[in-house]
C-alpha cells in the first residue's frame, strides 16, 4: 500500500457547533506532485488516479487499521488534485481524534492506495490507476500541495450513510482489485508517509546486527533501504576515502627517435664550453709508380677543426615540504620521472631540427605522387645515386629514411596496383618491407623507416635520405640536483644536461623537396 501524507495547515471550526466538530475536508492528494515514501520509493499521482465512486475510503488515524476513526463521505477530481470531505465517527477513538485535530496536534492527512497501474520515470513511480483505501489524519507531512481546509461542526441528527458506502466495520479489509499490470505491481505496502530520520549504522553495529539476525537485523537492513535516498557523498565526505588507482598517468613518453637513430656522443669533461670534433679534409693521394725506383706519387693529409658548443638544457621547480611528506605515491619520483621524459623530449626536438636544417641538399618530389609506390622507388634510387656518388670520396649508400608524421602515413597507405598493402601486417610474401598502425619505425623499401614527431610536419612534411655516420649528436646529462631552502621550507629541484650536434658529412643526406 502507498501512502502519501499531507501538508500541516492551520486548522479553524466552521459556524454553529464549534465544540462539537465532526467532519474534515481539503486536499487529500495534490496532482503531479512527487513524494518520497518511507520506503524510499519516489511516487507521483496522475490526475484520474484515484475513484469517486465505489467503496468510501476509510479514515484512519496515522495509517492504524487499528483505529478506524471515520469514513469518506465525497470525493471530487480537480485539476489541482483530488479534495475530499470525510465524517468523524462518534467513538471514543473519533473523539479523542476530533480534540487533537482541534488543538493541532494532528493537522494533515496522507492517503493509503493500492496501485493498480504505473509505469517508471526514472526512480519515479508514476500511479495512473489506483484503488483508494483509506485516509489518515497524521502529524507530519510529505506532500507540499495537500491540506486540510476545514473542521466543521455536523448535527446529531445527521442521516445515516448508505450501507454500501459508510458502513464500517474493523473486520472488513480494504478490497485489493487485481492489477493492470501484474508484473509490476508492488508485492509490499509502500507507506508514503515521511521517513524518520535514521543514523546509519557503524561498520561495527552493522556487523554485530549481522551477526545477531532476526528482527532487529531486519529492521536495520529497512532502515537503511529507506534513507538511502537521502544519503549522499556530499554529507559524508569525511567517512569516504580517496583511493588513488596508480601510477600516475604521464603523457610525456619521452622518447627520442632521432637520437636513439644516431646515438649519443660523449663530450670532453671538464673542457669548456667548445671542443673540438677532427674530422679528415684532404685524403692522401695514390697513383701507378711510372718505373721502377721513380717517385711514387706526393700527397697531404689534412685533419680540420670541427668547433662544438655545448648548449645547456634544463629547468627546475619548488617543492614545499609539506607537499614533499603528505604526498603518496612520493612526488619528488614523480618530479624527477617528469624531468627525465621532458629533457628527453626537448633534447629530441633540437636533434631533429639541426638535423633537418644541416641537410641542405634537397631532390625534387612531386607532392601529387605521394600515394604512388613507383614515384616513391624512383626518388629513392636518384637520391641514394646522387649519396653513392658524392658522399665523401663514394661509396657511400643510405641506410635510413627520417620522417614526420604525414610521411610516415603516406608510406604506410602505399598499395600496388592491385590495391594491396606495400607493406603488409601479416605474411608479407616478397614485400617490400612490413608495417601496421600501431609500428612508428620499421622498414620500407630495405631502408630503416625512423618517425619522428618533432621533425616539422605542415605542408608536406620532413623526408630525409641518408645514413646515421655524417651527423653526430653529443650529450652529457648531469640529471638532477636539490637544494634545501630553510626561509619558506621548501626544496628546489633542477634537471641539467649538455646537448650538441654537428654536421660532419652533408653529401650523405638528401632532403625531400615537394613541388
Amino acid at each position: 500500500m502507498i501512502r502519501f501524507t499531507a501538508q500541516s495547515v492551520t486548522l479553524d471550526a466552521a459556524a454553529g457547533e464549534a465544540d462539537n466538530p465532526r467532519t474534515i475536508s481539503g486536499i487529500a492528494v495534490p496532482y503531479g506532485e512527487t513524494a518520497t515514501v518511507s520506503t524510499g520509493q519516489q511516487v507521483r499521482i496522475e490526475q484520474g488516479a484515484l475513484p469517486i465512486d465505489g467503496p468510501a475510503p476509510r479514515l484512519l488515524e496515522s495509517h492504524d487499521p487499528s483505529r478506524i476513526v471515520g469514513l469518506v463521505t465525497a470525493r471530487e477530481d480537480t485539476d489541482a488534485g483530488m479534495l475530499f470531505t470525510a465524517e468523524i465517527a462518534r467513538t471514543a477513538a473519533g473523539n479523542d481524534l476530533v480534540e487533537l485535530v482541534k488543538m493541532g496536534a494532528l493537522d494533515s492527512v496522507s492517503i493509503g492506495i493500492e496501485a493498480l497501474d504505473y509505469e517508471m520515470d526514472g526512480r519515479t513511480m508514476v500511479v495512473k490507476a489506483a484503488d483508494w483505501q483509506e485516509l489518515s489524519v497524521v502529524y507530519q507531512p510529505a506532500f507540499a500541495g495537500a491540506t486540510i481546509s476545514e473542521i466543521a461542526a455536523q448535527a446529531e441528527t445527521a442521516p445515516d450513510p448508505t450501507p454500501e458506502e459508510t458502513q464500517v466495520s474493523e473486520d472488513i479489509q480494504p478490497e485489493v482489485v487485481e492489477a493492470a499490470k501484474p508484473d509490476t505491481i508492488p508485492t509490499q505496502p509502500l507507506h508514503a508517509s515521511p521517513a524518520k530520520p535514521f543514523k546509519l549504522p557503524s561498520a561495527a553495529e552493522w556487523i554485530s546486527a549481522a551477526l545477531i539476525g532476526g528482527h532487529d537485523w531486519h529492521q536495520m537492513n529497512e532502515n537503511i533501504r529507506a534513507a538511502a535516498p537521502d544519503v549522499t557523498t556530499t554529507n559524508n565526505d569525511g567517512i569516504l576515502p580517496e583511493p588513488i588507482v596508480g601510477p600516475v598517468y604521464n603523457d610525456y613518453l619521452g622518447i627520442r627517435p632521432v637520437v636513439d637513430a644516431f646515438g649519443v656522443k660523449a663530450m670532453p669533461y671538464n673542457s669548456g664550453k667548445v671542443f673540438i670534433r677532427p674530422s679528415v679534409s684532404t685524403h692522401t693521394s695514390m697513383a701507378a709508380q711510372s718505373a721502377e725506383l721513380a717517385t711514387l706519387q706526393a700527397g697531404e693529409f689534412q685533419v680540420q677543426e670541427n668547433q662544438v658548443t655545448r648548449s645547456s638544457y634544463g629547468g627546475y621547480v619548488q617543492v614545499s615540504e609539506q607537499i614533499i611528506d603528505f604526498s603518496s605515491p612520493e612526488i619528488i619520483n614523480l618530479i624527477l620521472e617528469d624531468m627525465g621524459r621532458v629533457y628527453a623530449q626537448t633534447t629530441d626536438n633540437v636533434a631533429a631540427d639541426a638535423f633537418a636544417t644541416a641537410a641542405t641538399t634537397t631532390g625534387n618530389f612531386t607532392a601529387a605522387d605521394k600515394g604512388d609506390p613507383t614515384a616513391w622507388l624512383g626518388w629513392l634510387y636518384a637520391n641514394a645515386a646522387y649519396i653513392l656518388e658524392n658522399a665523401g670520396n663514394g661509396g657511400h649508400l643510405p641506410t635510413h629514411l627520417f620522417v614526420s608524421a604525414s610521411n610516415w602515413e603516406a608510406l604506410g597507405k602505399l598499395e600496388d596496383s592491385s590495391g594491396r598493402p606495400l607493406f603488409p601486417q601479416v605474411g608479407p610474401m616478397n614485400a617490400f618491407g612490413t608495417t601496421s598502425p600501431g609500428t612508428s619505425n620499421f622498414v620500407a623499401f630495405g631502408l630503416q623507416v625512423v618517425v619522428d614527431t618533432n621533425f616539422d610536419n605542415t605542408g608536406n612534411g620532413t623526408m630525409i635520405l641518408g645514413d646515421t655516420i655524417g651527423f653526430e649528436i653529443f650529450e652529457q646529462t648531469k640529471g638532477f640536483l636539490s637544494v634545501d631552502n630553510a626561509t619558506n621550507r621548501s626544496r628546489d629541484i633542477s634537471w641539467l644536461g649538455y646537448f650538441a650536434t654537428l654536421m660532419l658529412d652533408v653529401n650523405r643526406y638528401v632532403k625531400a623537396n615537394f613541388v
